[in-house]
């Protein structure tokens, strides 16, 4: 029995794709583990492993070290935050004295207030403070290029394109790759499917639209109060109402994707299982800003634990069901 067969109900109208087919949904959510993983025609490959978060360590550190051995300039953009990831990379940086000297790296977001001023650098639970800190901080001194080539957006930089335009003035275009995780709502960095600051009228002008100060969308505020930075507590009121965004425009420049699902607690619960599979089997569309990922060449690595089955109880809840409560 199907989950609308026995009550059958329209999602909330606020939900990303709210008016997609419910059939459509239903087709999303039962897709199998053998039969999750593919190759597009735009070169996008969907791969499901034990760890996304250890495969992308070694995909950065690797693409740090060619950059040293080959002398070859390299743009980076990377999500927050991550420190367990970052300070593992440092540390490998470290180890094997690779110079980061050609090294370009762009933090995707950060937290702005409701009047859209950048949080500072000093904020302990700021984006950029976790990347400037937790990545660059714990680089060799002697291996790390000046400050400066580790961007963060600030007050100077956080009008309409002007953060887009130091990507693609550094990367001779675009970045040479973008790491990035979905959340919620189907978001990149903060690209909140229906926020005012990326309306468009067609996904061919959504793809054009750069950086920006924006409106985060409820789902992405209760997101973000499960992570630590913010108490890891669904203390919603400690979450800015706004933020400072790379565009759809850095995502489709950027000449590779690098995606990993993977926020799975403990006891299996995932807030994410749902939303990875709209993103990787649904329509490519601006409800759901994150499946531009797959206009392009890519990879999104996702967890056997987030590549279970799962789903309700439309037949009624059995007490041997009363243990996974």
């Amino acid at each position: 029995m199907g989950l609308y067969d026995e009550f059958r109900f329209k999602p909330a109208h606020w939900l990303p794709h709210a008016n997609l087919p419910l059939e459509e949904l239903e087709r999303v959510r039962n897709i199998k583990r053998e039969d999750m993983e593919y190759t597009n025609e735009n070169g996008f490959s969907v791969r499901v492993v034990l760890d996304p978060t250890l495969c992308m360590v070694m995909d950065v550190f690797h693409r740090i070290y060619l950059s040293d051995v080959m002398d070859k300039h390299l743009t980076m953009i990377f999500p927050n935050q991550w420190p367990a990831a970052y300070s593992a990379i440092a540390e490998m940086i470290n180890r094997y004295n690779v110079s980061c000297r050609n090294v370009d790296a762009f933090a995707m977001d950060e937290w702005a207030d409701e009047d859209g001023n950048v949080a500072p650098l000093t904020y302990g639970a700021g984006l950029g403070y976790s990347f400037r800190n937790h990545f660059y901080g714990q680089i060799r001194e002697d291996l790390r290029p000046s400050e400066d080539h580790w961007h963060v957006f600030t007050n100077e930089n956080k009008g309409d394109n002007v953060y887009s335009s130091l990507i693609e003035e550094c990367g001779d275009g675009g970045a040479d790759v973008v790491y990035s995780a979905t959340g919620w709502p189907g978001h990149t960095a903060f690209i909140d499917p229906g926020a005012p600051e990326f309306a468009a009228d067609s996904l061919e002008e959504f793809c054009k639209l750069g950086s920006r100060i924006t409106t985060e969308t409820p789902l992405t505020i209760c997101e973000n109060s499960l992570f630590a930075p913010m108490g890891d507590s669904g203390d919603v009121w400690a979450v800015p109402p706004r933020a400072a965004t790379i565009g759809p425009r850095d995502i489709c420049n950027a000449r590779e994707r690098f995606e990993l699902h993977s926020f799975c607690g403990p006891d299996g619960s995932s807030w994410q299982r749902m939303i990875s599979r709209i993103e990787l089997y649904g329509p490519i569309s601006m409800e759901c800003p994150a499946s531009i990922m797959r206009l392009g060449k890519g990879t999104c690595f996702v967890s056997e634990g987030l590549a279970k089955p799962f789903g309700s109880w439309p037949c009624g809840l059995a007490l041997g069901d009363l243990g996974n409560v």
